[in-house]
């Protein structure tokens, strides 16, 4: 638990990320994660009065406000009918309905997690993040970038027409994942063959793997499924922890990827 010596609810922006330049400052979310810790907290600064828990949806993205719930996310009608059962099936595995009711998606982005649900398929989605100092960041930029002193304000989903597949194992329902993976294919990239797979949970934070060979470039067969995910598995580095080994995480990212592209090729 964490205790709190000032506590101050923002009345801007500017004011939030004034006080937030001090080491001692810290910015709330939804308090999931920072509960579990033992730490004192001389400034916590409260955003919840800013308007920032608001989904808005335009032709050409969803912008999700930094204290939008995890809950209010996996209801939400017009990301549901986008990204079909992707964002749901991320989101359901996370401990239960009560604490998604707490928890924001801010917070969940900002600690990027190695653990992180969201993350992991966010990335794969081509997500940004709009910062209150930088501006916007592409999610994959971010991911990568060190903590700083800037607020992280919004997350936003672009709508380019992706096919998402999201799938984890995990040694109990509720518990973190052992692995994490998201393969989505972006029809407007024309960089490559618009297949994007993101590995989370490795347990190192999420990373996007592309299909720079063109592996797929003739479709999703059984064949190009499984030297796909071979290939994604041999392009990741993972690691050891008491969920799973790095050899055993290295299997399941073969397994899971190559489940996934053939499902999301079965749905059309």
């Amino acid at each position: 638990m964490f205790t709190i010596d000032q506590y101050i609810k923002a009345e801007s922006l500017e004011q939030a990320y004034s006080l937030n330049q001090k080491k001692t400052a810290t910015i709330l979310g939804g308090c999931g994660w920072l509960k579990m810790g033992n730490r004192s907290i001389r400034t916590a600064i409260d955003l919840s009065g800013l308007g920032l828990d608001k989904i808005e949806e335009t032709e050409t993205e969803f912008k999700l406000g930094c204290m939008v719930t995890l809950r209010q996310i996996e209801t939400n009608d017009g990301i549901n009918n986008y990204f079909g059962d992707s964002v749901r099936e991320c989101l359901r595995h996370i401990v239960g309905v009560q604490f998604r009711n707490c928890v924001t998606i801010g917070g969940s982005i900002w600690g990027r997690f190695g653990f992180s649900d969201p993350l992991t398929l966010f990335l794969a989605l081509d997500a940004d993040v709009k910062l209150y100092h930088a501006g916007i960041v592409k999610l994959s930029d971010f991911v990568k970038m060190p903590y700083d002193r800037d607020i992280l304000t919004h997350v936003i989903l672009p709508k380019k027409k992706q096919k998402t597949y999201y799938i984890t194992h995990r040694a109990t329902e509720t518990d973190f994942p052992v692995i994490a993976c998201a393969v989505s294919k972006l029809p407007e990239d024309f960089t490559d063959n618009g297949f994007r797979v993101a590995v989370g949970a490795r347990p190192q934070r999420a990373s996007i793997v592309l299909d720079a060979d063109g592996i797929l470039n003739d479709g999703i067969t059984e064949e190009s499924a499984k030297k796909f995910a071979d290939y994604v598995a041999d392009s990741l580095n993972f690691s050891s922890n008491i969920r799973g080994s790095a050899d055993f995480r290295h299997h399941l990212t073969r397994v899971l990827v190559r489940r996934a592209l053939l499902a999301m090729n079965q749905e059309g």
